[in-house]
């Protein structure tokens, strides 16, 4: 993906997510905010998601009609929800006398490759935006879709796509990136888990990657390493507010030692027994699920007398094609025992500052036991701790967590060492 060679930060790019164009009296808010930016002396590019559970209501309709439908039709079928958003916000725009055009994603050069209902963007040829832009217009783009060149089809870039819109909008106009939602930043954990979780005024990528990665719903994960490979600079805010909210980019001086702790209830565990205790048993396991676009996040193998059981976690709308995958490797391997846990969640401690403070997964799981919470599977990484717990213990452990760490209290900031 092409990037302009100066960042441009009088252009700036405004994504808006489904709540926020909800209904007509929203619609208009946001058509506001755009405007008022426009008037402050920005070039303004809007992005919006479909408008409220749209996708969701496509999605049981395509499947009242279909048992199952193609993955070129949903992409559609879906791409359509954008498409009403974008032009809505434009007619609204219209009205407050600032002269507004709506693109579809292929409109506006998004090229992405072949791959349905969960594309990647390859390129943007932003000509057109660009001719808006110095025409004076507020650019609206249809987020969540692009078209593939390969087969000239219109395709959609999975969940929580309209965040990945922005930021490789951004990178291509070398523009500022602001991430509007219905809460007003990236906080240390759930509010609504967690009364006295606290607004993080700024976050690194890697955080927000395993942030992203682990249950925190501010920002799709893809959309955070498109602005770190790009180095686009995120401001996730509030829709309802003008309060700043957290910025995400490159890591400072001193870090806190804990950002946040997450959690993730929509993961399924698939465990595997009896598999031949073979070299490549696992490389046939997963590349079946790799073929199938399954994304796997924690893995846990052990080998007893023999032969080996391994577990894994994947989403929980990558289950029917997980059965597939793991179908074909039995074909290949033999005969072997599939089980399926649906009621394990997951719950991470994510800092940058774990790097170099010892004992914090110590303390994480200490803490748990002390309530008598089960962990059933682990995995850690420079910067995360986590563990697979049953979902009706997460709120609990989230809690504990949070209180342990004391995320509630800003971290006191230590003086800079002068060389």
């Amino acid at each position: 993906m092409a990037t302009r060679q100066q960042p441009d930060f009088d252009t700036v790019v405004m994504k808006f997510g489904g709540s926020s164009v909800a209904d007509a009296e929203k619609i208009k808010n946001v058509a506001s905010r755009m405007v008022a930016m426009r008037n402050s002396g920005r070039r303004v590019v809007g992005t919006v998601s479909a408008m409220g559970k749209t996708t969701d209501g496509l999605i049981d309709l395509a499947n009242q009609v279909s048992a199952a439908p193609t993955g070129r039709e949903m992409d559609m079928l879906l791409s359509t929800g954008e498409r009403i958003s974008c032009a809505l916000v434009a007619m609204a725009i219209h009205d407050l006398g600032c002269e507004a055009v709506s693109l579809t994603g292929s409109q506006a050069g998004i090229e992405t490759d072949a791959a349905h209902t969960k594309a990647k963007i390859t390129k943007i040829r932003a000509d057109r935006v660009l001719e808006a832009l110095d025409a004076g217009k507020i650019v609206l783009v249809a987020g969540f879709q692009g078209v593939s060149p390969e087969t000239r089809d219109v395709t959609t870039l999975g969940r929580g796509g309209s965040d990945a819109t922005a930021v490789a909008l951004a990178a291509a106009l070398g523009a500022a990136c602001e991430i509007y939602s219905d809460v007003a930043g990236v906080f240390t954990a759930d509010p609504r888990l967690v009364p006295d979780a606290r607004k993080l005024p700024r976050i690194s990528y890697d955080e927000m990657l395993e942030m992203s990665a682990s249950g925190a719903k501010v920002l799709m994960l893809r959309s955070v390493e498109l602005a770190r490979n790009h180095g686009v600079r995120v401001h996730a805010r509030s829709t309802f507010s003008s309060e700043e909210g957290t910025w995400i980019g490159e890591e400072g001086m001193e870090q806190a030692i804990i950002s946040g702790v997450t959690h993730n209830e929509k993961e399924v565990v698939f465990t595997l027994t009896g598999i031949p205790d073979v070299p490549g048993a696992a490389a046939t396991v997963f590349d079946a699920v790799a073929k199938h676009g399954v994304n796997v996040d924690t893995i846990l193998q052990n080998v007893v007398h023999g032969v080996a059981e391994l577990s894994f976690t994947v989403p929980t709308e990558d289950v029917p094609l997980a059965r597939v995958a793991i179908d074909e490797a039995i074909s290949t391997l033999g005969p072997m025992k599939v089980e399926e846990d649906h009621d394990l969640g997951k719950v991470s401690l994510i800092g940058a500052g774990m790097r170099s403070h010892p004992g914090v997964a110590a303390k994480m799981f200490r803490t748990l036991a002390d309530l008598g919470i089960n962990l059933r599977m682990i995995t850690t990484s420079p910067i995360k701790a986590s563990c697979m717990i049953t979902k009706g213990e997460i709120p609990t452990a989230v809690r504990a967590l949070h209180a342990a760490f004391e995320l509630e209290t800003e971290p006191v900031e230590e003086e800079t060492i002068r060389g």
